[in-house]
């Protein structure tokens, strides 16, 4: 069976970079009516796009990447581990569809790389002389403000 020319392999799945990629399927969409301006428009018209994923369901995301979107948008994930983004940017669905799919990509960037781990250091003595030199010359100008006693 031949793909049709106008449906692409590219737009079943939301690719994150190289290595992840995730089908369209597992994502759920449901639409509202959008706050804002807009006239008689935005009372008839369901433009706000609210986007659901299942982040305990998913095979997309490998465990150290789920993790690490697990922790830092944890306030976005309810107890069944159902993640929540929406949009309602645009006047339109499609646009606001692809605009919740874009934050999503950008989400999952920005937990996709493992960040290093920091090698502890000391400080170098030169470090500590110059912080010891700045605090005596501190105290100095301190001293130097403090009225003058004479001898009783």
């Amino acid at each position: 069976m031949e793909l049709n020319s106008s449906i692409r392999p590219t737009t079943v799945m939301l690719n994150i970079n190289e290595e992840i990629s995730i089908r369209l399927a597992e994502f759920q969409f449901s639409y509202a009516r959008s706050p804002g301006p807009g006239g008689q428009n935005v009372n008839k018209v369901n433009s706000k796009v609210i986007l659901k994923w299942s982040l305990k369901k998913t095979s997309a995301l490998p465990e150290s990447v789920k993790q690490r979107f697990s922790d830092r948008y944890a306030n976005r994930i309810s107890q069944d581990g159902i993640f929540t983004i929406s949009s309602h940017r645009f006047r339109d669905q499609g646009r606001n569809v692809a605009d919740c799919l874009n934050k999503l990509r950008e989400l999952i960037l920005s937990v996709a790389v493992e960040p290093k781990r920091r090698k502890p250091t000391k400080v170098s003595k030169a470090a500590k002389l110059r912080r010891v030199e700045g605090k005596r010359r501190k105290s100095a100008t301190k001293q130097s403000r403090k009225p003058v006693r004479g001898d009783e």
